[in-house]
């Protein structure tokens, strides 16, 4: 069994440590504020100028003024707070940020970061604040399916896609397993689907250290 998107936010958001500061980036990470547990304080920061925000609005009770930066209805929670998007950029790249959730089209081992553009001629790249976020979160973590459309694996030796930062992500989570990043090593943290670490590590094409508890 591997997990559905879904299922891949709610265990993000059940790894995020209570009393931080987190941005979601665009795409599936968004799906993390449906998921915070009602027991923690996390506060979600959306980089176009909202502090406080909420889980997707429902269908028939969106807010047209009320939108993250992945143009999604969202909801805001208690204390909410909004200002100009330039004091947002300041919040990313100031070190404010404990967590920053976001895509990816490839991870390298060593934690390097490729998720603004691709080679294809067909895709109108654009970074946003995505170079922000790497360097500015103290803590990365993606969200992506650990193989592309064309059966590729997007956690790699070296990234041959632009990069976005070097050595900034911590985790990834994938439909099929949790990998940990560092030190020239990939750390398998779980395992989804029925297959066993060495299976998996010839599916990837890399060598893997098991780093799973019992």
């Amino acid at each position: 069994m591997v997990l559905s998107r879904k299922e891949i936010a709610a265990r993000v958001a059940k790894d995020i440590p209570d009393g931080s500061y987190v941005n979601l980036g665009i795409g599936i990470p968004t799906l993390v504020a449906d998921f915070i547990p009602d027991d923690r304080e996390i506060i979600l920061h959306t980089e176009n100028g909202l502090l406080g925000m909420g889980p997707a609005a429902e269908e028939g009770h969106e807010d047209p003024d009320l939108i993250n930066a992945g143009k999604i209805y969202v909801t805001e929670g208690v204390g909410a707070s909004y200002f100009h998007h330039a004091d947002s950029f300041a919040m990313m790249r100031g070190g404010h940020l404990d967590v920053c959730v976001m895509g990816a089209y490839q991870v390298s081992v060593d934690g390097d970061l490729a998720n603004w553009r691709t080679d294809s001629p067909s895709v109108i790249p654009g970074v946003g604040g995505a170079m922000d976020l790497a360097s500015g979160a103290r803590r990365v973590f993606v969200i992506m399916d650990l193989f592309s459309r064309s059966g590729e694996c997007k956690i790699v030796r070296e990234c041959t896609y632009p990069l976005t930062g070097k050595s900034c992500v911590e985790r990834i989570y994938t439909d099929i397993a949790l990998f940990e990043t560092g030190a020239d090593k990939l750390v398998v943290l779980d395992i989804f689907d029925e297959g066993d670490i060495d299976s998996l590590a010839e599916r990837i094409g890399l060598d893997l250290v098991d780093g799973r508890t019992s």
